[in-house]
């Protein structure tokens, strides 16, 4: 006998337990046939998803090269691992750090001053089968504190670590320290000094919203990570702590609904929970555009990105995906009269993005293994 976990039917046929053919026909891709004592399970091997941003905010022409290049390699390092069945924490990472030492982006190498111009980053990543994240903040000498993130998230009972003692454990844990100097960018010193010789006018910040980045990764045995990475708002107070390193505000990963990163305007953010918001309208959103209602989904000044057909799903999920994104930028902007933008992955990997901004810089891996970026 075997017993057919597609059909869940138990086949009495004919054949010789030792046969590698199956009395039933199947097509249904990523499937494979284990045998043994006379009876066949059929393993599920989840298609690799992979989806990034570098910020939701008012990109400007002269950026868009810059923030599209980015995007393009973070996809690159990301997938590089994923499609060779690699792991998505380590795609995630992998992604993440790339766009941490691009100067355009607001995270790592390049991220904006606070009021005193100096660098303090933060990060968090999050399992979404156990629900455990790891995360940091406050970081001055960390040049990807993504990976001091992953170091709390796999070293420590701790989910967050903050400041000089978050260092502390990075650099006991392998991940290395650098000079505060070394994260300073030119851009980001010209537009400090511009504030501070005018008493940090909000004319000569570089965009509040400004390049956040993060990902959302979906690997061959169906593990769901998503991560975070921003360097804060420009002159902010030291200290301050906004959205991204927050369980359940910048980032969010359940594998039961999906994993999710923000970007946007931190403290409005906050007051949401953005990213569980999306997670749980993931749970409970429409199969199919024929469902949707409220006035959420017509807004004009929410964006959405290209639609896409997942592989082996061309008839819906892909819009639950998009929808459940789409309404939770609705809520940030109507509940808090903020701007920001957030990307998704369903639980079977499929992708959705949405902001409210004029533009956001983001990519994500097509069925097909090629890469879209768009801003």
């Amino acid at each position: 006998m075997w017993l057919c976990c597609c059909c869940s039917r138990v086949c009495c046929c004919f054949y010789s337990t030792f046969s590698s053919k199956h009395p039933h026909e199947h097509s249904r891709s990523g499937r494979f046939w284990t045998k043994g004592r006379g009876f066949a399970i059929l393993l599920d091997a989840m298609k690799p998803s992979l989806i990034i941003h570098g910020g939701a905010w008012d990109i400007p022409d002269e950026a868009i090269g810059a923030c599209m290049a980015g995007c393009r390699r973070a996809l690159e390092a990301g997938w590089s691992v994923l499609h060779c069945g690699g792991a998505a924490l380590d795609a995630v990472e992998a992604a993440i750090v790339v766009l941490e030492d691009e100067p355009v982006f607001d995270a790592g190498f390049g991220s904006h001053l606070n009021f005193d111009g100096r660098v303090e980053c933060d990060a968090i990543v999050m399992n979404g089968t156990t629900l455990r994240a790891g995360a940091v903040a406050a970081l001055q000498r960390v040049r990807n504190p993504i990976r001091a993130a992953r170091a709390v998230l796999e070293q420590s009972s701790h989910m967050m670590l903050v400041a000089e003692g978050a260092e502390r454990f990075a650099r006991d844990h392998g991940v290395a320290l650098c000079d505060p100097a070394d994260l300073v960018s030119d851009a980001e010193r010209t537009a400090w000094q511009l504030c501070r010789e005018d008493s940090h006018a909000a004319e000569h910040h570089r965009g509040h919203e400004q390049g956040t980045v993060g990902a959302v990764a979906l690997d061959a045995q169906g593990n769901l990570y998503a991560g975070t990475s921003t360097g804060g708002t420009c002159c902010k107070l030291p200290g301050r702590v906004g959205d991204s390193p927050l369980i359940g505000c910048g980032c969010y990963a359940d594998a039961a609904a999906g994993g999710v990163s923000c970007t946007g305007y931190g403290e409005a953010i906050m007051k949401i929970v953005m990213a569980k918001a999306a997670c749980d309208l993931l749970a409970s959103a429409p199969l199919s555009e024929h469902q949707r209602s409220g006035p959420e989904h017509n807004s004009s000044n929410i964006h959405s990105g290209k639609p896409v057909a997942p592989a082996g799903n061309p008839s819906g999920e892909n819009f639950r995906a998009m929808l459940a994104a789409r309404k939770a930028v609705h809520l940030l902007a109507h509940r808090t009269h903020a701007t920001g933008g957030l990307i998704l992955l369903d639980c079977e990997g499929n992708p959705g993005l949405a902001f409210n901004t004029p533009r956001m810089a983001y990519g994500y891996v097509l069925p097909d293994g090629s890469f879209y970026t768009s801003i």
